[in-house]
């Protein structure tokens, strides 16, 4: 049984994957595997991934989508996959490696030393000692975003949108994938909307007892994201029917 598996949704990110960042990682990282989905490429990701798989196959699966569906569709292909290995955790990671993978082994800990807690979520927090760089722009519209999503969910959290997440799979968690996104921009948030309804219905107790932000000690802005301003309004869209949708 794999201990941790990582999905990491690609969209032509021929310019921008970097192999040698995965299986260096790799080498130190020994109880785990990356489970890359191609979510239907047409420049060369899958010839990349393919050859990286090749390069360390115990580590690294690929799950080639026919056509691009979006990144909520890719990562929840890619968990559904990862499921069927019945693994102790499972990510998923942003394949620009704004968050370095060294971060893993972080939410991991967090999973181990918490066991009440079933998501851990990367957080974007520019505090002293910590190397976290964002443009201005993003970082206040980060915080507009944030502010919002407390108000309509309920769920009081810093940074919703960071690609860097962990779940212990739980059936909860697993719960959550079983069904396509509404939400095509911030799926981040569905998620957390769908496990929390679920855990409601449980027992009395609110987020904090299962959700925990860890602050990132790095991470960085990488050129060629594919947000533009006009995803902002989108993601608002999305951000009112999920509320709607509770």
């Amino acid at each position: 049984m794999p201990g941790t598996i990582i999905v990491v949704p690609c969209f032509n990110e021929a310019a921008r994957l970097a192999p040698d960042e995965f299986r260096s990682f790799a080498e130190r990282w020994r109880h785990g595997s990356f489970l890359f989905v191609d979510d239907g490429s047409t420049d060369e990701t899958f010839s990349i991934l393919s050859t990286l798989k090749a390069s360390m196959p115990t580590r690294a699966e690929v799950l080639r989508l026919p056509q691009n569906a979006g990144k909520a569709e890719a990562v929840r292909h890619g968990f559904l996959e990862a499921f069927r290995s019945n693994p102790e955790y499972v990510g998923f990671w942003d394949s620009d490696l704004a968050t370095p993978l060294d971060a893993i082994p972080l939410l991991e800990s967090v999973l181990r030393d918490r066991p009440q807690t079933e998501i851990v979520l990367g957080a974007r927090v520019k505090l002293l000692g910590r190397d976290v760089r964002r443009r201005r722009i993003r970082h206040y519209a980060g915080r507009a975003f944030a502010t919002a999503v407390s108000l309509l969910t309920g769920i009081e959290i810093y940074d919703s949108q960071c690609g860097a997440k962990l779940f212990r799979s739980t059936s909860p968690v697993r719960a959550i994938f079983g069904t396509r996104f509404l939400a095509r921009w911030v799926f981040d948030v569905e998620i957390l909307v769908r496990f929390m309804r679920l855990k409601r219905a449980e027992a009395r107790l609110g987020a904090d007892a299962f959700l925990y932000e860890l602050p990132l000690p790095v991470w960085h802005d990488v050129a060629g994201s594919k947000l533009r301003p006009r995803d902002f309004a989108r993601a608002l869209v999305d951000l009112i029917r999920i509320s709607c949708s509770r």
